[in-house]
Formats: C-alpha cells, sequence, structure tokens
C-alpha cells in the first residue's frame, strides 16, 4: 500500500494452481501474520492446514522473523515449515509476483489500503482467481482447485468463482459494490 497506509496485505499462492489468498491485516507486524495463521488453523483444522500448507516460502520482511509462532501452534503443534527466499531475489517465488501485478489492476501503486474492508479482500480474491490463465490452458484457478483439501478451504473462506463476463480487474471493482 502507499505509505503511511497502516493496513496490508498478505497474500499466499497455491503454485499448482496459481490460486491467490489475500488476507487484509491491520498492519505488517509478526502478530498479524500470526492472526491470518490460526485463524486459517480453526477454520480449516489443523489436519487440513498441514496438507494445503507443508511449506510455506517467503521473503525476509520483518513479519515473518517468528517462524516458531507461524510453523507451530500456540498448543507447540506443528502446521508447516517457513522457507525464505534469497534477499533481492524475486524470481524464487515468480508466481506470486505475477499475481501481484492483478493486485495492482485494482489497487494501483501508490493506493492507500486503510479504506479497505475484508468484504473489498474478498471481492478482489475471487476476481482475481477467475481470470482464466495460459498457462493452464486457459483455464481458472476456480477450476484446478477440485481436490476435497481446496473445496474445504474454498467452502471455510466462502470463495467462489465469479462469471467470467463478469470479472474485473480494474478500481472502479470497488466501486460497484
Amino acid at each position: 500500500g502507499a505509505r503511511g497506509s497502516h493496513k496490508v496485505l498478505l497474500t499466499m499462492i497455491f503454485r499448482q494452481t496459481n490460486f491467490m489468498l489475500v488476507f487484509l491485516m491491520p498492519d505488517g507486524t509478526q502478530k498479524s501474520v500470526k492472526d491470518v495463521f490460526d485463524k486459517l488453523t480453526l477454520h480449516l483444522g489443523l489436519d487440513t492446514f498441514r496438507k494445503l500448507f507443508p511449506v510455506i516460502l517467503t521473503d525476509n520482511g520483518v513479519e515473518f522473523k517468528g517462524p516458531h509462532n507461524l510453523e507451530f501452534t500456540a498448543d507447540g503443534k506443528r502446521r508447516t515449515r517457513i522457507f525464505y527466499c534469497d534477499p533481492l531475489a524475486s524470481w524464487q517465488k515468480a508466481h506470486i509476483e505475477k499475481n501481484h501485478s492483478l493486485i495492482r489492476r485494482i489497487l494501483p501503486k501508490g493506493t492507500t489500503f486503510n479504506f479497505l474492508t475484508p468484504k473489498d479482500i474478498h471481492l478482489i480474491t475471487c476476481h482475481i482467481n477467475s481470470v482464466a490463465r495460459e498457462i493452464f490452458d486457459n483455464v481458472t484457478p476456480f477450476d484446478l482447485m477440485t481436490a476435497p483439501r481446496y473445496k474445504k478451504l474454498l467452502d471455510a473462506l466462502a470463495l467462489s468463482a465469479i462469471p467470467p463476463d463478469e470479472v474485473c480487474l480494474k478500481p472502479i471493482l470497488l466501486k460497484r459494490r
């Protein structure tokens, strides 16, 4: 977001499907990331969380500096393993970087995120994942999320595909509501 924005986005991508999850956080702290992981674990159950997120590759941002708090639940059960990209090596997570460009179509660089609500982020997530991808023979990430563990995730987060003729990746998307 723009300088001075307090709210930030946490994005996660499933490389096999290019399906991106987007979470609105009040700030870019370790606690905010942990809260997202805890919420996902609560909604999915630990076993499903482990199946969906066995390994998480992230950058070296300060929000990820407490890997133990992310890798383990409050009661000490392992939920994932965190690994870090090399500094200045965005090519190591190219899938997410490409998807960030889709977010930037809706929220251009320099846009403050302070006005965003969880409902806005839900809408953005559904629209971005409803865009057909050439890399997958022009099917959408939603089309590729057919495994039962993915269905549980989609249901838990109430994510659903947008009809192709209604997909919008422009700032006006958030003004339509």
